[in-house]
């Protein structure tokens, strides 16, 4: 009697164990995700700042580069992309797209020094600026939250209860290799 009842204590503490390490294990999966969720929102957040100040830089220089149509239309459409992506994936795509468009437009406004002086513009391009800064820091903290859950629930024996609770993993904001290239502005 005396055995059975000191075998079933242990069995019994072994099990109040597994199921301690089980909750504690899936709330710290579940703060990993919220982690990453906060990540991408602040990414979108940065993003839809640069995308409501776009309108704003394309109106200021329309007006001293009226024959420059097609730069503006790129940046008007790479704009709309951005907005409407929905996914990691797409985000980053339309992202890189709308910086190649911001650049060709900087190297253009390049010709136009009245257009380089005139305080909307040198103030709608340092919010800009700033703006790509956030957004940066966005990006790694995003990436770095990704890494950490993603490696999470990868491990040893957290990944049973991830698989268990449909912890799936999460894509980084990764700019693809053809994306990386300068763009070519020729006059």
């Amino acid at each position: 009697m005396k055995k059975s009842y000191i075998v079933l204590c242990v069995v019994l503490a072994i099990v109040v164990l597994g199921v301690i390490y089980s909750v504690s294990a899936y709330n710290s999966l579940v703060d990993l995700k919220e982690t990453v969720d906060a990540g991408e929102s602040e990414i979108d957040n940065q993003l839809e700042r640069r995308a409501d100040l776009i309108p704003n830089l394309v109106n200021t220089v329309k007006g001293y580069v009226e024959h420059e149509e097609g730069i503006i239309k790129n940046i008007t459409d790479a704009r709309a992309s951005l907005v409407g992506a929905k996914d990691m994936k797409d985000k980053a795509e339309a992202n890189e797209n709308l910086n190649k468009a911001i650049d060709a437009l900087l190297v253009i406004v390049e010709n136009y020094p009245d257009l380089k002086a005139n305080q909307n513009f040198i103030s709608l391009q340092d919010e800009l600026a700033g703006t790509e800064n956030r957004i940066a820091n966005a990006r790694r903290n995003y990436n770095d939250a990704v890494k950490e859950y993603n490696q999470s629930i990868k491990k040893f024996p957290k990944n049973i209860i991830a698989n268990m609770f449909n912890f799936d993993k999460e894509e980084y904001f990764e700019v693809e290799e053809s994306k990386k290239e300068v763009p070519n502005v020729e006059f």
